[in-house]
This record gives C-alpha cells, structure tokens and sequence, in this order.
C-alpha cells in the first residue's frame, strides 16, 4: 500500500488506510490552506457522503470555504485535535487530517502530487 498523499481537484488531500482502498483520511492541502489564510474553524456536518457533495466547511479570516468528499462512504471519525485547535491545519496542513471516511465504494479522479502540483499552476 503506498503512503503516499494523493489529491483532488477541490483540494482536499487523502491517505488510504488500508489495502482494499475502503478506508482514508481527508484533509486540506497546502494550496488550499495558502489560500484561505488562518483556520479558524472547522465544521463536519454529514455521515453519510456521496462523492462530490459537501461534507463540511473549513472557515478562515479570509473566507468559508466548502470541504468535498472524494468518496461514496459513511464519516466514522472526526479528528478533535483539528475541531479543538483548527490553526493545526495551517501549520502543517499535510499532517493533520479532519475526517476518516469508511465503507468507500465509489470515488472521484484522485491525483498524486505531482499531477496535483501542475494543475495548481494552470
């Protein structure tokens, strides 16, 4: 299994968890959180996501921004460390995930960094 971050084009970034590709983290890439400014707080508001929906917000200085499910799947864990402290994201935004999604069945195109990286430039 490769360790590997890979991206969306909505700018959320995810980790598999397990071989069978059924379980990841999301989080927000560096991109997005140069973009939005300081985090300061963050909202998962949906258990059950469809690829492509929204399944919360991340809310900066600057703006609201919607965070995108990349996946079909059930949001079994929020990470609290990001709910308490949402700057975390700024600070280290590839380090610190905001949600486990479980039960995957369908996601969307998924780019490794370099693919992400060229697109974040067009």
């Amino acid at each position: 299994m490769e360790n590997e971050l890979l991206f969306t084009k909505t700018h959320e970034w995810i980790k598999w968890l397990n071989e069978e590709k059924t379980e990841a983290y999301i989080g927000l890439s560096k991109y997005a959180t140069e973009n939005l400014g300081d985090i300061v707080y963050v909202n998962i508001d949906k258990e059950n996501v469809e690829k492509g929906e929204q399944l919360g917000d991340i809310e900066s200085v600057k703006a609201v921004s919607d965070l995108f499910s990349p996946f079909t799947g059930l949001v079994s864990q929020v990470n609290e460390k990001v709910l308490n402290n949402p700057g975390l994201i700024n600070v280290q935004p590839e380090d610190f995930w905001i949600c486990k999604i479980v039960d995957i069945k369908d996601s969307e195109e998924l780019f490794t960094k370099e693919e992400y990286d060229k697109l974040e430039k067009e």
